[in-house]
C-alpha cells in the first residue's frame, strides 16, 4: 500500500497547527497564572527556592481518615508569610491516596521549615519524617540553568540549518527547522497543558530532552531528504510531488521501526525509572512521536509545496559537483 502523503498535506498541517495551538494558549494562560508566572510550571531548578514534600504517616490510627484541605494549607502558609508560595495536594507514592502537601516557596532557613512543618501538622496530621523531602536551590544556579538550556538549543538549531544548507540545500534546511520547531513548540505545549491541569513541572531534564528531540528528529529527515535528493537526480523530470511520496513510501518503515525501538525503552523508563527521570521519559515519548510525524508529514510536505510554488526540482550533490535543474 502506497501512501500518497501530499494528496492530504491539509489535514497533516491542520492536525499539527490544533496541537500547536492548544499548547500556545496553554502557555499564555500559564504565564499569566500567578501561581506560574511562566509559559511552563518551572521546576525548583529554574526559580531557585525551596520546595517541601510532606506526607502524612497513615500508620497512625486516624491520622489519614481526613481529606486533606488545600485552603487549610493555604491559611496555615499565609500564616507564616508564605502566602504566594505554590501549594499542591499530592497522592502518597505507596497507597496513591491523597496525603501529601507538595509546596514551592521561597528560601527558607532550617527553623523557618521546622515552624512550618510543625504548623502544618497541627491541621492535617502528623507527617511521615521518612518520606519528607526538603529541597534548596538558590536563585542564580537557577538562572544560570535556564540561559544555558537556551544557548544550548540556539546554537544546535544553528549547526543544524548550517550542516544542512551544505549536505543539502538552503530550502531543505529551512524547512528542516520548521519541523523542529514544530516538534519543540508539540513538546513545550502537552507539557504546559500538563503543567495547568496536573501539575507537572519542567526541570533541567527537560532542556536536555528537548536537545535529544532535536537531533532525533533531524535524522529521521535527513533520510528523507537523501531519498529525495537521490531521485532527483536520477528523474530529474518526474514531479515533485510523485519523487517525495515516493522517498517518504521507500523510508516509511524505517522511520516506524526507528521510533518504536526508541521509544520501547522510554515507556520502560517511564513506568518503572522513579518519579525523577518519568518526566523526562515522557518529554522524550512526545518529542520523538513529534518527530516523526513532522519528518514524514511536515517537512517533506513543505518542501514538495516550496518546490511547485518555485517551478523547480533541485538537487546539488554534496561534494558541489552536480546542479541538475527543471525550471
Amino acid at each position: 500500500m502506497k501512501l500518497s502523503i501530499n494528496k492530504s498535506r491539509s489535514l497533516w498541517w491542520t492536525i499539527s497547527c490544533a496541537i500547536t495551538l492548544a499548547g500556545i494558549i496553554s502557555m499564555v494562560i500559564s504565564w499569566q497564572n500567578p501561581e506560574i508566572r511562566a509559559p511552563l510550571r518551572p521546576s525548583l531548578d529554574f526559580v531557585g527556592g525551596t520546595r517541601l514534600q510532606f506526607e502524612r504517616d497513615c500508620s497512625k490510627p486516624g491520622n489519614c481518615d481526613r481529606p486533606i484541605d488545600i485552603n487549610v494549607v493555604r491559611e496555615v502558609a499565609k500564616d507564616q508569610g508564605l502566602g504566594d508560595s505554590s501549594i499542591q495536594i499530592v497522592a502518597d507514592k505507596e497507597t496513591r491516596q491523597e496525603n501529601g502537601i507538595l509546596i514551592r516557596t521561597k528560601n527558607l532557613d532550617r527553623d523557618q521549615r521546622t515552624k512550618l512543618q510543625s504548623a502544618l501538622s497541627e491541621k492535617v496530621g502528623t507527617f511521615d519524617e521518612q518520606k519528607n523531602q526538603i529541597d534548596t536551590v538558590g536563585p542564580t544556579l537557577g538562572r544560570e540553568l535556564f540561559t544555558s538550556g537556551v544557548i544550548a538549543l540556539i546554537v544546535s538549531f544553528a549547526g543544524i540549518v548550517i550542516y544542512l544548507t551544505f549536505r543539502f540545500q538552503l530550502d531543505y534546511a529551512v524547512f528542516a527547522i520548521v519541523a523542529l520547531f514544530h516538534d519543540v513548540l508539540i513538546t513545550t505545549g502537552i507539557f504546559s497543558i500538563f503543567g495547568l491541569v496536573f501539575g507537572t513541572e519542567v526541570d533541567s531534564l527537560f532542556i536536555v530532552s528537548l536537545l535529544t528531540i532535536t537531533g532525533f528528529s533531524v535524522n529521521d529527515t535527513v533520510v528523507i531528504y537523501d531519498r529525495i535528493r537521490e531521485t532527483l537526480k536520477i528523474n530529474p523530470n518526474q514531479p515533485i510531488t510523485e519523487i517525495v511520496d515516493d522517498a517518504v513510501n521507500q523510508t516509511l518503515g524505517r522511520s516506524i521501526n526507528t521510533t518504536l525501538t526508541t521509544m520501547l525503552p522510554l515507556f520502560a523508563i517511564f513506568f518503572f525509572g522513579g518519579e525523577t527521570l518519568k518526566n523526562f521519559a515522557l518529554a522524550l515519548i512526545i518529542g520523538f512521536a513529534a518527530g516523526a510525524y513532522s519528518s514524514i508529514f511536515i517537512a517533506s510536505t513543505l518542501l514538495t509545496l516550496w518546490r511547485e510554488r518555485t517551478g523547480k526540482s533541485t538537487v546539488v550533490e554534496t561534494a558541489g559537483v552536480t546542479d541538475t535543474s527543471l525550471e
